[in-house]
């Protein structure tokens, strides 16, 4: 029963990985914050190509869809099919959010594939991809996590909390650490597997510079996408899963 202890515990470890690190890193003394500036700028720049994108897409919209319009067409029924199939009918409130994450992730960890970040001169630090660091990753699990709770208590109210409690009250210690170990499996997760593959893609530029790293670099795209589904996936079964119940 030292259930609450152990909770307490896991979110402190979590927050205490917020200051791994894996080379060297740029930062901006903001007052009395130190902040990772590396992770902004290529944050920015993820969020100006995907506001880039939309406003091209949206700002004349044609009847007969052009191959432009059609595409993003695609991506948001895809979005909106797998916010149905994981959340239900209610589905419809929750697109915006598990679009935004998708995209999100999906854009940065190409961008990590694509963009040569590292040929970017910084002071100290280099670039890399948002999520290949784990403040990103941790920042998008937490915010899956106040989904997820703000989705179960705005449709149940406080019988959300019954949840705990099925299917029996044994259970409650497991069920309660559950939400706790969430965040922690969606952050390392996303951030190890986006780390790793730019790790190998650097080691294996800087022993064969030619030929070998392009099949790796390919295969760390399909890597890369694979990695944005399995997130947004989650969020959307955590958050079809509080509003419907314990499963």
């Amino acid at each position: 029963m030292n259930v609450i202890p152990c909770s307490i515990n896991t979110l402190k470890g979590l927050y205490d990985i917020s200051g791994v690190e894996v080379g060297q890193h740029l930062y901006w003394q903001i007052g009395g914050l130190q902040v990772h500036a590396q992770v902004l700028i290529t944050s920015w720049v993820v969020i100006a190509i995907l506001l880039g994108s939309v406003t091209i897409a949206v700002r004349n919209p044609q009847t007969i869809p052009t191959a432009g319009q059609n595409f993003f067409e695609y991506i948001l029924e895809f979005i909106r099919d797998l916010s149905k199939t994981q959340i239900g009918e209610d589905y419809g409130p929750w697109v915006p959010f598990i679009g935004t994450m998708f995209l999100f992730i999906f854009v940065s960890n190409w961008s990590g594939a694509l963009l040569p970040w590292k040929i970017i001169e910084l002071p100290h630090g280099e670039l890399a991809a948002p999520t290949n660091d784990i403040n990103t990753t941790v920042a998008l699990a937490l915010l899956t996590s106040v989904a997820y709770f703000y989705a179960g208590l705005s449709k149940k109210g406080l019988s959300y909390f019954g949840k705990y409690i099925q299917p029996t009250p044994i259970l409650l210690p497991i069920n309660i650490l559950e939400d706790f170990t969430k965040p922690l499996s969606l952050s390392f997760r996303l951030f190890g597997n986006i780390l790793a593959d730019e790790l190998v893609v650097v080691v294996l530029v800087s022993l064969v510079p030619l030929v070998v790293p392009i099949p790796v670099m390919f295969l760390g795209l399909f890597t890369s996408g694979i990695q944005a589904l399995i997130f947004a996936t989650l969020a959307a079964a955590y958050i079809g899963e509080s509003m419907e119940g314990h499963h």
